[in-house]
């Protein structure tokens, strides 16, 4: 599935417009976003946790020439699923 068909969905179980099913999951984004970034998890109960994690530096290797490139540490997102999301899929 994808952002359109997501929306598609949205508009008909909630009898809204595409447009505004569309500006309500953009706003959604756009704040679950500043959260992380600002260091917050964002709990949705039965859902998941979203929350933003530090990857450490390491080592890799350039594939093309086989030398060492150090990749420097990263913030990156993490999401963990529910209980009720888990059961969902079972």
């Amino acid at each position: 599935m994808n952002k359109a068909q997501l929306i598609d969905i949205v508009a008909e179980r909630t009898k809204s417009t595409k447009a505004q099913s569309e500006n309500i999951l953009d706003a959604t984004l756009r704040v679950i976003q500043e959260a992380l970034k600002k260091g917050d998890d964002v709990k949705l109960v039965g859902f998941g946790t979203f929350s933003k994690a530090t990857r450490k530096p390491r080592q890799g290797r350039n594939p093309k020439t086989g030398q060492t490139v150090k990749i420097p540490s990263a913030h990156v997102p993490r999401f963990k699923p529910g209980k009720d999301l888990k059961d969902a899929l079972n």
